[in-house]
């Protein structure tokens, strides 16, 4: 079986399967899920059982069902934020590529600004002036990854703008749009999905992080790295329950790393004409 046009590697095999799994718990939770997110079902720190798969948490929810919709948040918001990142940082790179002047000025000079901030400073002020809601969430770690897919996606415009496919188009008289969406973007497609996987890692670890310091997913919605905080105490008697979700999150950073790191490798490998000679 071919995915991409091309065979998976053992490793790109394992990152699909377990990527699928994740998705699938994104997608049907409200199904899957043993109980209700909030119930308390038991104990605090109950070990494993028949009815509780992985015991229970602090106040005696079930661990699985927190781990379930704490997956299904986490996720949900790293693709959020990364979609909209890459949108900013698309359409903004490739047009300070393709116009170039005073624009291309402007923006690199607001990316030079914004880079010199470190990125979890920045997302520490905006989160301590406006609250950690989602929303605010999900734009202030959106446009602080936006600058590093602007600095991509405007390398690659700067290579792609000089082309004769999008000479000819502008000489036809075709509009900045219509460059962009059609001759540049297409020619820009795999080095682009394969940050969209990176990206997608980075903003996951860094939901997580926040919500580790409490200023990111708030209660009573569960997340992966809330529930390692909440839980952190129980490794002193020797118990489980802040395990389960840091495995859950260092299970899927890897599994979307193995996959993108086959796509790259894909990416770079020569063409049939190019390999004979």
């Amino acid at each position: 079986m071919k995915v991409f046009g091309q065979k998976p590697t053992p490793s790109a095999w394992f990152g699909l399967v377990v990527m699928a799994i994740f998705m699938v718990v994104v997608i049907f939770t409200p199904w899957l899920a043993p109980y209700e997110e909030s119930a308390n079902v038991g104990g605090t720190w109950d070990e494993p059982s028949a009815t509780s798969w992985l015991g229970g948490d602090q106040i005696g929810r079930d661990m699985l069902t927190r781990i379930m919709y704490g997956s299904r948040m986490t996720i949900a918001v790293a693709l959020a934020i990364t979609s909209l990142s890459f949108f900013i940082g698309i359409v903004l790179g490739f047009i300070s590529a393709v116009v170039g002047g005073w624009v291309d000025i402007f923006f690199t000079r607001l990316l030079d600004v914004m880079l010199s901030i470190p990125s979890l400073i920045f997302a520490l002020i905006i989160l301590g002036v406006f609250g950690s809601s989602i929303p605010v969430l999900i734009l202030t770690i959106a446009v602080i990854d936006s600058t590093r897919v602007f600095r991509l996606a405007r390398a690659l415009g700067m290579n792609l703008s000089v082309m004769e496919y999008v000479e000819a188009a502008r000489l036809r008289g075709e509009g900045l749009w219509w460059v962009i969406s059609r001759e540049i973007l297409p020619n820009a497609r795999a080095p682009l999905v394969s940050e969209f996987g990176l990206r997608f890692c980075f903003n996951f670890l860094f939901i997580a992080g926040l919500s580790f310091l409490g200023l990111g997913i708030q209660p009573p919605y569960a997340d992966l790295g809330g529930m390692v905080r909440e839980n952190a105490a129980a490794i002193n008697f020797g118990m489980m329950a802040p395990i389960y979700p840091a495995v859950t999150i260092a299970l899927l950073t890897v599994s979307v790393n193995l996959v993108v790191d086959w796509m790259l490798s894909i990416d770079a490998r020569p063409s049939g004409a190019q390999a004979e000679l």
